[in-house]
This record gives structure tokens, sequence and C-alpha cells, in this order.
């Protein structure tokens, strides 16, 4: 299977790195194709300009800024995200990757009547690594946007009856050693059945 994996964290050594290396190295040894799109070392940029946002609609244009990305997305048959989440949501690195990469065209289209039309039917299966500074309950009562969207929002988009793993760390702030040595193991025992 060809996955795109898309890595959001600045610092190499951190846990959410460590991750990042377990999942990448775990999916190569099962077979897969890897696109390991390592947002940072890649100096992805976030922004979206004002004639990006004036162009966002036209799908003739839209893709100009970002169309080495469109096209890696839409060559994948599975998506891996692998982040921290900060402030109970994504990156800014991360949000703006969705922002210009998830475009009219390749993720969605709108019908003349403004109804929405989701085409990213390429992607069958959805896998989620991420990091919580807070622990379950407080991100149950905060809403758990990103939990929130990317099982639900960015799963509506994809082919149908696409399956979403979703595998969470909570309580960051208090983990010690022995805990996330158990998630990691968690996330290898995970992805070696993909």
């Amino acid at each position: 299977m060809r996955i795109l994996v898309l890595y959001a964290h600045p610092v190499e050594t951190s846990f959410s790195g460590g991750l990042h290396d377990m999942i990448v190295r775990t999916l190569k040894a099962r077979g897969h194709n890897v696109d390991d799109c390592d947002l940072y070392a890649e100096k992805f940029d976030p922004v979206m300009g004002r004639e990006e946002r004036i162009e966002y609609h036209d799908v003739k244009v839209n893709r100009r800024n970002v169309g080495p990305y469109v096209d890696r997305l839409l060559a994948a048959e599975a998506l891996v995200f692998a982040f921290p989440v900060w402030n109970m949501g994504f990156p800014a690195i991360l949000k703006g990757f969705v922002d210009r990469v998830f475009v009219p065209g390749v993720s969605f289209s709108l019908k003349e009547n403004g109804d929405y039309v989701p085409t990213l039917t390429n992607i069958k299966r959805l896998g989620v690594v991420c990091t919580y500074g807070g622990s379950r309950v407080l991100t149950i009562l905060m809403g758990d946007p990103p939990r929130r969207f990317l099982t639900r929002s960015l799963r509506g988009i994809c082919a149908p009856g696409a399956r979403c793993d979703y595998l969470a760390h909570y309580d960051m702030n208090h983990t010690k050693p022995e805990r996330r040595k158990k998630f990691l193991a968690k996330v290898e025992a995970h992805f070696s059945t993909w």
C-alpha cells in the first residue's frame, strides 16, 4: 500500500519524533511504500497568502503553489498523521498543510448549489498517532477538536468505509518513561498489522 505519513514536530529528538520513526520503520518493514513527509524538515510554508485564497475555489489554478504536495496526497492509498496536540489543535504547520493542500478539486468539490462532494476516494485508511499535554478527561471536556476533525470530517471525504485508527498518548505533562515505552510498543504493534 502507498502510505503518506504527515509528521509535524520541530524537534526530531522529541517523543513525537520517536513515534514518527517507529511508524515509518514499522510500515516499511511490512513492505509498504512509505512517503515520509516531515513538514518541518521539508520547510513546508503553512501560510495561505491573499492570492492563494482568492484562487482557492478555482480548480484550474488552486494547486499551483502546492502541486508537489497535492501529487503526493493523490498518489497515496492511506494517510498517517503523527503530531503533538498543542492548544487543543494541530501544530500550525499541519493545519496549514490541510488548509493549503486539501483544496477543492483535490479533497472535495462543490456543486452549483453549494453542496459539498467528497473526492479523496484514493484514501482507504487513516492512522493517527498523537500526544496530548492534558488528560483524556480534560480532552473530552474540551471537545477534542483534532479527534473530531480526523475521525469525522477528514474521514468523511475519503473512500466510503475508510477506517480511521486513532492512537493517543494523554497527559504528557505527567508521563513517565515506562508509560511512554508502553505507548511506543502499542504503536509498533498496531502498525505491524497494517
